[in-house]
């Protein structure tokens, strides 16, 4: 039998392109921007970032911080190979937008903060092949190709306060909704069978609910330019409704091997409800940055992902830790004459034992999936004026996952991020003489 469980092809409504986000509700991407990724994605004991304001709803303790107006979007290309043993290696790319988020000073100790950002993403696309009807016979050439693909993906849009109880100790909250659809079919096809009635299962899960995040920083002034930040959050365990619909229909090809309109369908089951539970997420962090100069910190999460339910199942999923280490240094912020002395120098490192606890397809058992990746970036600053701050924010990540024991796939992934943050000073009263 021919097994080919690399091929998760980019496609035009998928954001990623990964056997591992068939599993759970997909590829989790972590509330963070490109100047956080940058640093190996340090972000629970980060606010200000070399004083611009910076919006990081990792933490909405953060938000408090916030002094000007801030706007911060951005773009991300996604390239991974997958390799797999005795199957050939394969590319794939996405690009899309990924993030928006805005933040508003409501008094000087306090500030509102809003966005959109993707919460998971499902692309994947392989088959598996047997000859003989399954019976796998060198005498038969009569192939069965089982096709297994998904798209869709989870979206979180957020709001969020932050504020100061005393000038050290912040606290805050984000209040989220998640929305999307997944999709995943099941195909068996016989391709040299003219005539032959194919099958397809499709499984579709719109989802919406609210969360919650909380937040809370302590900054520890070691002097007036010097601070080390502490930082906690957790995202609360919540439900999700979802309607669901499966449905299992039969269809041919034509002499031409085009696929002909549906001749039935078998199970028609539509807007079924439910729910899909998710769990609690704990993250601490702490950074050390003086000002104008470096920025260093480090960042432990976990994540209760094993009490991930799915339309009331337990996914079997494993509970996820995640390590990140990082920081920035800029020569000189002030230099008139040297504007490469201005940019910021980003780097980082982030190890990842990911919520995937995947079966294995030789061997027997399962493997939990982990992740490393290096990070690097720049803090590219722009012309403003004398109440505005423009920065263009570029990361990359060389990472890899998976592993090929076992006949499992390992991706060596290479993300890019763009990102361009605004801030400045609006909502001011003037005053005349």
């Amino acid at each position: 039998m021919a097994v080919s469980a690399v091929g998760a092809v980019a496609q035009t409504t998928a954001n990623t392109s990964s056997p591992y986000s068939q599993y759970g509700i997909g590829d989790l991407t972590p509330m963070l921007l490109p100047q956080n990724q940058a640093m190996g994605g340090i972000s629970t004991g980060t606010n200000i970032i070399n004083r611009y304001m910076s919006i990081n709803p990792q933490n909405p303790a953060s938000h408090a911080m916030i002094s000007l107006t801030t706007i911060d979007a951005g773009l991300s290309l996604h390239s991974v190979n997958l390799s797999q043993a005795g199957q050939p290696t394969q590319r794939n790319s996405n690009f899309r937008l990924s993030h928006i988020t805005f933040a508003i000073p409501v008094t000087q100790t306090s500030a509102l903060s809003f966005g959109l950002m993707p919460y998971s993403q499902v692309g994947y696309n392989y088959t598996k092949s047997s000859k003989g009807f399954g019976s796998g016979s060198s005498v038969d050439t009569n192939l069965i190709n089982n096709i297994y693909s998904g798209q869709g993906g989870l979206t979180k849009a957020y709001f969020g306060y932050g504020f100061a109880v005393k000038r050290n100790l912040l606290l805050g909250a984000n209040v989220g909704y998640i929305f999307g659809n997944i999709k995943h079919f099941q195909q068996v096809e016989m391709p040299k069978l003219f005539g032959a009635l194919n099958t397809r299962v499709e499984r579709n899960n719109a989802a919406g609910g609210f969360t919650y995040d909380l937040g809370a920083q302590y900054i520890w002034d070691l002097s007036l330019s010097r601070h080390v930040v502490f930082g906690y959050s957790t995202s609360a365990s919540s439900k999700l409704n979802s309607q669901n619909s499966y449905i299992i229909s039969h269809y041919t090809f034509d002499s031409a091997g085009n696929e002909n309109a549906d001749v039935d369908s078998v199970v028609n089951e539509q807007n079924a409800k439910s729910k899909i539970q998710l769990p609690q997420i704990h993250r601490f962090g702490i950074s050390y940055q003086q000002d104008l100069k470096f920025l260093v910190g480090a960042d432990y999460s976990i994540g209760n992902w094993s009490e991930l339910s799915i339309n009331g199942v337990n996914a079997g999923m494993a509970n996820s830790s995640t390590f990140n280490v990082g920081g920035q240094y800029t020569p000189k912020m002030d230099a008139l004459n040297n504007y490469f002395a201005t940019v910021d120098y980003r780097l980082g490192f982030m190890l990842d034992k990911t919520y995937y606890n995947v079966p294995n397809p030789t061997g027997g058992g399962s493997t939990n999936i982990t992740s490393k990746a290096v990070t690097v970036g720049l803090g590219l600053p722009l012309r403003g004026s004398i109440s505005s701050f423009y920065k263009m924010n570029l990361t990359a990540e060389f990472g890899q996952r998976g592993t090929l024991n076992n006949g499992l796939v390992k991706e060596g992934y290479f993300n890019v991020r763009l990102g361009f943050t605004l801030n400045d000073k609006w909502f001011q009263r003037y005053k005349f003489d």
